[in-house]
């Protein structure tokens, strides 16, 4: 898995990174998702155990390796461990807390949620042998079992009346009904050896059998019962989910001013920049009009290699100016995302050994034209130098840091904050035109509507005095989702579906911008640090140290980056 020695007890271990390592090694067993994601275990064909027990077991794990974590921490660690066993600490924490206060007996939404991840491992898997598709074929025939036993969780969460929010549910019910509509299983069987054809088959059927069963489930037992749950899960769950996230504990009102003060300034360059796209018209006028008179991609495989062809041309011309790329990274892939997805484009690592390259993915939502404003931007923050350049990087500095550090151990403040910093490094090098950067600032706006709205939602606090929208009023979802419409140029159908993912995962979508604020904050301090000591600040020697710390929580990331 990594060059260190494979400790399979973590209380054997003699340092926090061993310990840390034996952690992953032992939780890759108990999650077999996670062992594809890693590409760890050839010809993988397990999924996990969904059920009551199955979370139980890994929280044990959890709460084992914490016990050893006390026994090694002292004093005297050097920087390395000492990093490590301070990330051990805090997501063991969090797993731990989030347990104990049942989250995982609700954890309906309608992007990365247990369905869809089972769903999603099998586009992890290799595809390249008929040994790679005869363990596909063994573990399609296990999907039955795999949601059958989240039902078990799911009724565990009735008995204690813990449910997810009806809103969430439907969604979820929909995305499955569009996997079965669409055959989506026998479809992805269909790519396999003409010999196994009727293996394949059978168990795509009966994996499609399990998704309409469970969706039945949801509509039918699930949703009559869960009527009445509110969307807003209230300040104490929706902290406790944001420090799991994003590895900081906010403060939610600071938080939720900071992000207005955000979306104001960038509205008044958003207003300035569509006068000169469309003289005399509003940010969302301007949008409409590149989305009909702007340069764009026509066709699904043209849009893929476009965005192929511009991830190549970011490495090529990145390389050996603001970064030092390793040839394992220059390997990125540009997908097109399954059918049944979420709106928003995503991004998947690399396995450890880099066999399994790391991948964009773009959903159609049935388009077949694409304007080019809005999808640069986004492929700077999904691919290069965004997600790609930071998740690749873990992989290949894996050996000298640990495999947790590198992925297990990693939260979305650090990782997402690191996107958006890499978006807006491509607008601080001239790679935006006036075009670029109108689809540039509606991503920006899109995470400043984000940090309001989520906050706002969940916490159900009032409209600020200067909202052109309902001010005084209380935030609900209704009012979240005509302000995203207001300020934005994506489809309605986008925005619908992004306000759903907030509300069944809160905390998720501040991530990027506090992250951001925490990477920009961090760059500021080592070059004034720098500047007092009488050295010259190297933009590129800094990133590379940034990128090779690992996973970082927030408030330690903030630190680190200082330091360097």
């Amino acid at each position: 898995m990594t060059s260190q020695a494979r400790i399979e007890d973590p209380t054997k271990a003699r340092t926090p990174r061993a310990l840390a390592d034996a952690y992953v090694n032992e939780l890759a067993e108990l999650n077999p998702l996670l062992s594809t994601a890693l590409g760890v275990r050839p010809y993988e064909d397990r999924l996990p155990d969904l059920s009551p027990a199955g979370y139980a077991a890994e929280v044990e794990l959890a709460e084992r390796t914490l016990a050893a974590l006390d026994e090694l921490d002292s004093e005297d660690l050097d920087e390395l461990e000492r990093r490590c066993a301070t990330l051990l600490r805090d997501r063991l924490g969090v797993v731990i807390e989030g347990y104990g206060a049942g989250d995982q007996l609700r954890e309906i939404r309608n992007i990365f949620g247990p369905p869809q991840s089972v769903r999603g491992v099998f586009h992890l898997m290799p595809t390249g042998t008929d040994e790679d598709w005869a363990a596909i074929g063994r573990r399609m025939a296990k999907v039955p079992d795999a949601y059958g036993s989240w039902i078990k969780t799911l009724d565990e969460g009735r008995s204690r009346s813990l449910y997810a929010a009806p809103r969430q549910v439907r969604e979820l019910a929909s995305l499955m009904g569009e996997w079965v509509s669409s055959d989506w299983w026998r479809d992805f069987a269909s790519n396999g050896p003409a010999d196994q054809q009727e293996s394949l088959g059978e168990a795509a059927a009966k994996a499609t059998e399990a998704t309409e069963a469970l969706r039945a489930y949801l509509l039918d037992t699930y949703l009559p019962e869960a009527e009445g749950t509110p969307d807003a899960v209230g300040a104490e769950r929706y902290r406790r989910c944001a420090k799991r996230i994003i590895g900081a504990d906010i403060d939610p009102q600071e938080a939720y001013e900071w992000g207005w003060g955000e979306y104001l300034r960038i509205r008044a360059e958003m207003e300035e920049l569509a006068e000169r796209i469309l003289p005399g018209s509003t940010p969302v006028e301007a949008m409409r009009h590149l989305d009909e008179f702007g340069r764009k991609v026509v066709g699904v495989e043209e849009a893929r290699q476009w965005l192929q062809d511009m991830m190549d041309e970011a490495i090529r011309d990145l390389d050996g100016t603001h970064f030092d790329i390793a040839e394992p990274l220059r390997k990125v892939e540009a997908m097109i995302a399954p059918s049944g997805s979420a709106a928003a484009p995503y991004y998947t690592r690399p396995s450890m050994d880099f066999s399994r390259p790391g991948r964009t993915w773009l959903p159609t939502l049935g388009r077949t034209e694409f304007p080019i404003y809005d999808l640069i931007s986004t492929w700077y923050h999904e691919g290069v130098p965004g997600h790609h350049l930071q998740l690749a990087q873990w992989v290949y500095v894996a050996p000298q840091l640990s495999l947790f550090q590198t992925s297990v151990g990693s939260s979305s403040g650090a990782t997402e904050g690191w996107a958006l910093y890499a978006e807006r490094l491509m607008d601080e090098l001239g790679y935006l035109d006036d075009e670029a950067r109108m689809g540039y600032l509606d991503a920006q706006m899109m995470r400043a509507v984000r940090v309001v709205i989520d906050i706002g939602m969940h916490l159900e606090l009032p409209i600020p005095a200067d909202s052109p929208l309902a001010p005084g009023q209380t935030w609900t979802p209704e009012l979240g989702e005509q302000f995203f419409k207001m300020h934005s140029g994506r489809p309605a159908d986008f925005i619908e579906s992004e306000v759903v993912r907030y509300l069944g995962w809160p905390g998720q979508a501040i991530s990027y911008k506090l992250g951001e604020r925490v990477w920009l904050e961090g760059r500021e301090a080592a070059r004034r640090a720098h500047e007092e000591r009488g050295e010259t600040f190297d933009l590129k020697a800094w990133h590379m140290k940034a990128l090779s710390l690992g996973a970082l929580g927030l408030d330690d990331l903030a630190t680190e980056l200082a330091r360097l």
